[in-house]
């Protein structure tokens, strides 16, 4: 989030590592979002391409009539700089074409659930690394109010994948770049996966 407020699309809360500036993401205004180059870094080809903020996200899945999920992130300012967060993401929400089919994920239970309290119409689902997934998955699903598990690729097992399903939860799986394993996830029960390579994988049929 931009320090007056507008919720941005961004890995890192730095833009140190992806763009062409320094220093917290909340050191900017949202005036000076496009002043900020986020393409270069990654290939000549994408000189130029600015940080989108979710306003204009939102716009996009709207007119392209696509779904999405969107991960949330607890601000380094605190437990203020994150109510203000998710408020923010709350009110852009509000702008969706009501056929759209909206996830918010996170890897922190706290946000989600806070989330999920002030705006339980949305779907959420839980982010777990291999070394956080641990025996207590069902409570915290439970206690978030989640509707799906997403876990990471490596070191994911069939049992762990069987023992959410049958549970009644949907499992998407991160990061899967390669046909085969996407395969096996799904022959599995998985109902998701993230890929790096979407395009690769649009012609994906499993077997």
């Amino acid at each position: 989030m931009t320090g007056d407020g507008a919720p941005v699309i961004i890995h890192d809360s730095s833009l140190d590592r992806t763009t062409n500036r320094r220093g917290p993401l909340v050191d900017l205004d949202s005036s000076e979002l496009d002043t900020v180059d986020a393409g270069a870094w990654f290939a000549p080809a994408y000189q130029g391409v600015r940080l989108p903020r979710l306003a204009e996200l939102i716009d996009f899945i709207n007119d392209r009539a696509i779904n999405a999920n969107i991960e949330l992130k607890s601000h380094e300012s605190g437990e203020a700089g994150t109510s203000q967060l998710i408020d923010a993401v709350i009110k852009e929400l509000a702008r969706l074409d009501p056929e759209r089919e909206i996830i918010i994920s996170s890897f922190s239970p706290l946000v989600l659930d806070r989330f999920h309290q002030r705006a339980p119409e949305y779907t959420i689902a839980m982010l777990w690394t291999k070394e956080t997934l641990g025996p207590d998955w069902l409570s915290v699903l439970e206690m978030v109010g989640a509707t799906y598990a997403h876990l990471e690729n490596e070191g994911l097992t069939e049992a762990i994948v069987k023992a959410i399903t049958s549970a009644g939860y949907g499992v998407s799986v991160w990061t899967v770049n390669d046909r085969a394993r996407a395969n096996e996830l799904f022959n599995w029960g998985c109902t998701g996966i993230f890929s790096d390579v979407a395009t690769h994988m649009l012609d994906f049929q499993q077997v």
